[in-house]
């Protein structure tokens, strides 16, 4: 049970977007926000998305975070639905991977649209609303791999470095209007299956579960995180050892 304050209700409750929402980390966000009061407007590829919305009382849009019109077509249902939005939370699935020099050019730029210009897409989409009101947050969840990039996953990790400096450059230019982005950079996360190899890398001996990655979201895109903006924070139980 979430141990958040009482939040506003019905029309005068912030709306948040939550993209990759159908399952993982995308799903536990929604579940915590839901708690915390928000009106949610939820994108998935998968059907399953629809479930998951009346469960939590939010809007469904089914489609994929990789085209420009299926986020217009969020964008757009979110604010005749809600008559506005207050947050977005920028979730993703994993990239296609390889070794470093056999990723080929079409694995490079699919993994470009999942990860980063997807991003971009909805920063130029929602931006413009959350300018007449003077204030929006934007979490994007990213990977510690952002700071410790690992050979197994190439396209991830290079990707997520760059997602980190689009966070950085865009709350240089929105933050005076009352705008913020950070990044949340989870670890090795219960979503995915444990093994022996990437448990012991943890200080925590454990998983983070997709509860803590939702309850870190909530808090970013909350008033209680209104001076912190451009930032890229981990939450991975120790794992990364770059200071």
């Amino acid at each position: 049970m979430s141990t958040a304050p009482t939040a506003p209700t019905g029309t005068d409750a912030p709306v948040a977007i939550v993209t990759a929402a159908g399952s993982g980390i995308g799903r536990g966000i929604a579940g915590e926000l839901a708690q915390r009061g928000y009106r949610l407007s939820l994108l998935s590829r998968g059907e399953n998305v629809r479930a998951l919305a009346e469960e939590l009382g939010a809007t469904a849009t089914v489609g994929s975070l990789t085209s420009p019109e299926d986020l217009q077509r969020l964008v757009d249902d979110t604010l005749r639905t809600h008559g506005r939005i207050d947050a977005v939370v920028n979730g993703c699935g994993h990239t296609a991977q390889d070794e470093l020099l056999k990723v080929t050019d079409e694995m490079w730029h699919q993994g470009l649209d999942m990860v980063l210009l997807s991003v971009a897409r909805m920063a130029r989409l929602v931006t413009p609303h959350m300018l007449q009101r003077g204030t929006g947050a934007f979490v994007n969840i990213s990977s510690y791999t952002a700071f410790e990039p690992m050979g197994l996953i190439p396209v991830n990790s290079s990707l997520r470095a760059a997602l980190s400096s689009f966070t950085k450059l865009y709350a240089d230019q929105y933050a005076a209007h009352g705008l913020r982005m950070n990044a949340l950079l989870p670890g090795f996360v219960d979503s995915h299956p444990e093994t022996e190899e990437f448990l012991a890398r943890i200080p925590a001996g454990r998983y983070a579960t997709t509860a803590e990655i939702g309850k870190l979201a909530a808090f970013l895109i909350s008033d209680d995180a209104a001076y912190i903006n451009g930032e890229s924070l981990r939450i991975d139980g120790g794992a990364a050892r770059s200071l």
